[in-house]
């Protein structure tokens, strides 16, 4: 069953209205065409996603190779500079990424802290002004 709100004085949302089944299938048609388009681009330009540093810095390079290959124009020059900004951001971050793993990973090798000196509960013990020879 749909859960769509229905379309102002009607019994059927937009999807399943009688009279809008024309655009309904031109908007199914659009759809798949571009589905089948983000496929071909995204194999092209070896894009799969935006989920981590790598795949971010793959689209600035990208977007660095396609400017590189423009007219030189003061447009192109600034595009240049923020995609070198860009990318100097995303080398910070990678090597932040990478101390922190290998930080964590150091904390998880370590089950247990050892304990501190400074921790433990002073000893009993009886000073003496005497000196043991």
């Amino acid at each position: 069953m749909c859960q769509a709100a229905p379309i102002r004085q009607g019994d059927h949302c937009f999807w399943h209205s009688p009279e809008h089944a024309e655009e309904v299938a031109e908007a199914r048609r659009l759809g798949g065409l571009r589905r089948r388009r983000e496929v071909a681009v995204s194999g092209a330009y070896e894009f799969t996603g935006l989920q981590t540093v790598a795949d971010i810095r793959r689209i600035v390079e990208i977007g660095v190779l396609d400017t590189l290959g423009l007219e030189n124009s003061i447009a192109r020059s600034r595009t240049l500079a923020y995609l070198a900004m860009t990318a100097i951001k995303l080398l910070e971050t990678g090597e932040l990424e990478e101390h922190l793993a290998f930080l964590e990973n150091a904390f998880q090798g370590e089950k247990v802290l050892p304990e501190s000196v400074f921790d433990r509960e002073p000893e009993d013990r009886q000073f003496s002004p005497e000196v043991d020879p």
